[in-house]
């Protein structure tokens, strides 16, 4: 795939896409592959967690509200940033509550979020293939008991091929560019 690189005029809105699901389920693969595609910047929210959650996760200590909030603290204004710079980007964060989505919300118009949803076992079975990740599979019960499904999102069924993934990704995200214009 060749990236389209989108024009930087000052009249147009910048755009920056969260994708959001529960641990496991290709929100950095697909955000990844759609972000080569456009030319724009990832940024994993998994880079934005502190040592000390890092190692909570290790040890299968699910992580709580308050264990969130600098870390949400920081997607939100890496998120305000992007889109002050008028540079289009794609992050990654479970987002798994209202509440936490609401926050990366907050003064951040421009912002779209893009739910990838799958079944349990399908999630499971791919934490299982990694390899050195800190997120284990003894986790994966708490994100979706933690999971408030979105009601404004754009959703797509991860359980499909890659390749079908991220082309429904990727025409979700040229569809929202043509309506920032």
């Amino acid at each position: 795939m060749t990236a389209r690189q989108v024009p930087d005029t000052p009249a147009r809105r910048s755009l920056v896409a969260i994708f959001m699901g529960v641990s496991g389920v290709g929100k950095t693969t697909v955000g990844q592959v759609a972000a080569e595609h456009f030319g724009w910047s990832l940024f994993d929210g998994d880079h934005f967690h502190s040592p000390s959650n890092i190692d909570k996760m290790r040890r299968g200590i699910a992580l709580n509200d308050d264990d969130r909030a600098e870390w949400l603290e920081a997607l939100r204004t890496r998120i305000r940033r992007s889109l002050n710079e008028k540079r289009p980007a794609i992050v990654t964060c479970s987002a798994l509550k209202k509440k936490y989505r609401d926050t990366l919300r907050s003064g951040n118009d421009g912002a779209i979020f893009v739910y990838l949803r799958a079944e349990r076992n399908l999630v499971a079975e791919r934490i299982d293939a990694r390899r050195d990740h800190y997120f284990g599979g003894n986790l994966l019960d708490s994100q979706y008991a933690a999971l408030e499904e979105p009601g404004h999102a754009f959703t797509i069924n991860a359980a499909e091929s890659l390749d079908r993934v991220t082309a429904s990704a990727i025409a979700i995200l040229e569809n929202a560019l043509q309506n920032a214009r």
